[in-house]
C-alpha cells in the first residue's frame, strides 16, 4: 500500500460503510419503504394493483416489465435514435461486422440487451474482439447501437396527460461517467480505491479487467471505467432541475407527439449541452424507459432523504393520474396475476444470466 492509500480513511476503504454513509446507496427496499405504502394507498383507490400498466397503452404493461428496447425504438422518431441492429442470440462477431457493413457502421458501438435495465450487461466495443464476450449469455438476444459521440448525457422525465397538447418534465439530471485521472504513478486500482463511488464497483470492475491492478495511466489522461451512464454501475447523477425551460419541454412535446399511446417516461439522451437540447439541436435518444422509469435527479450525491419521498411520491401520483384518465378512455389495467407473472418471468430470466 502506498503512502496515498495509507491516507485513504478507514469508512472509505470499507464498502459497507460507504453504503451506510449515503442513503443513494441503501437497498432500494429500505429506501422505497414509505413508497410502497403510498402505492397501496394508490392501489386501493384504484382498485388494482397493477394500475400502472395502464399509463403507456402502446406499450406492454405500460413499459414496467418484459418490454423489449427494439420495440421501444420502433415507436421513438428514427432520426433521433442512433442506428440500432437486432442481431440475436449469441451473434459470431463475423455476423455482427457483416450486419455493420451493411448498415454504415463504425467502432465504437454499443451492445445492450433487447430486454435490460439499470445498466444490466451493456458493453462499449471498440473492436470485433469484444463481441466475443456476447456468447457467453446464450439467454440474451442482443442489440448493436451506434456510439453517440455528443459529449453530455442526460436523463428527461417526460409526462403528458391524455387529451392535453402539452406535458411537463418533472425531472432532469446530468449523468457523469465513472472514471478516473491518472497521476502517471499510480496504477487504475490505486486510483479507483482513493474514490468512493469507483471502490464499490471495483469488484466488477476487477473480473473485467484484471489488468488494471497493474496498469498506470499517463499524469493527465483520464481512463472511463465503465461505459453507460447507470447509477447501478458507478455513474455520478447531477440534479438539474432548475434548469428545465418552456423551450425544453416544448422539445420533448414534439417527441412524444410522434410517439403515439405513450404518456409518461424517461429519455436518456447525449447532447452537446442542455442549451443546444433547448433548441431541439445535435441529440440522440439513447433510451426511453416507460412504468419502471425513476426521477433519478434524487440521487444527486447528498440530495435531502425528505425531499426524495417528495419528489417520488409525486411520480406515483403522477402515473395514477394518467393511468386512471387511460382507464376511464378504455385501456385496461393488467390483472394482478398476469403482472406478478411477469415479473416473475423477468426475475427468473436474470437468474439465468446471471447464472451464465
Amino acid at each position: 500500500m502506498d503512502k496515498h492509500d495509507a491516507s485513504v480513511s478507514f469508512w472509505h476503504r470499507k464498502r459497507w460503510l460507504i453504503r451506510l454513509r449515503y442513503w443513494e446507496y441503501w437497498p432500494l427496499g429500505v429506501v422505497y419503504f414509505p413508497v410502497i405504502v403510498y402505492y397501496l394507498w394508490l392501489s386501493l383507490k384504484a382498485r388494482s394493483m397493477a394500475f400502472f400498466t395502464a399509463v403507456n397503452p402502446a406499450i406492454p404493461a405500460g413499459g414496467f416489465a418484459e418490454d423489449r428496447k427494439s420495440d421501444i425504438y420502433a415507436l421513438l422518431p428514427e432520426d433521433l435514435v442512433p442506428t440500432t441492429l437486432y442481431v440475436g442470440v449469441a451473434p459470431s462477431p463475423e455476423a455482427i461486422l457483416a450486419e455493420m457493413k451493411r448498415a454504415g457502421m463504425q467502432f465504437p458501438v454499443i451492445a445492450k440487451p433487447d430486454m435490460g435495465e439499470r445498466g444490466f450487461l451493456v458493453f462499449k466495443c471498440k473492436d470485433n474482439s469484444d463481441f466475443t464476450q456476447l456468447s457467453g449469455y446464450p439467454e440474451v438476444n442482443w442489440l448493436i447501437q451506434a456510439f453517440a459521440a455528443h459529449p453530455l448525457e442526460v436523463s428527461v422525465l417526460y409526462y403528458r396527460m391524455p387529451g392535453e397538447a402539452s406535458g411537463h418534465i418533472s425531472s432532469l439530471t446530468l449523468k457523469h461517467l465513472l472514471q478516473v485521472d491518472g497521476d502517471g504513478l499510480s496504477t487504475v486500482a490505486q486510483l479507483v480505491r482513493r474514490k468512493p463511488r469507483a471502490w464499490l464497483q471495483w469488484p466488477i470492475l476487477e473480473k473485467e479487467h484484471p489488468e488494471w491492478n497493474y496498469l498506470v495511466p499517463p499524469m493527465g489522461e483520464t481512463l472511463e471505467l465503465v461505459p453507460v451512464g447507470n447509477h447501478a454501475r458507478g455513474a455520478e447523477f447531477i440534479c438539474a432541475n432548475e434548469q428545465i425551460t418552456p423551450e425544453l419541454v416544448l422539445v420533448f412535446d414534439s417527441i412524444n407527439q410522434q410517439m403515439p399511446g405513450t404518456f409518461f417516461g424517461r429519455f436518456d439522451v447525449k447532447c452537446n449541452s442542455i442549451e443546444t437540447l433547448s433548441k431541439g439541436e445535435d441529440f440522440a435518444i439513447l433510451e426511453w424507459n416507460g412504468a419502471k422509469a425513476e426521477p433519478i435527479h434524487i440521487y444527486h450525491p447528498g440530495f435531502p432523504l425528505l425531499r426524495a419521498y417528495r419528489d417520488l411520491f409525486a411520480h406515483w401520483h403522477n402515473i395514477y393520474r394518467i393511468s386512471m384518465a387511460n382507464q376511464r378512455a378504455g385501456t385496461p389495467f393488467l390483472t394482478a396475476m398476469d403482472m406478478a407473472s411477469r415479473i416473475s418471468r423477468h426475475v427468473s430470466y436474470r437468474k439465468k444470466v446471471v447464472a451464465a
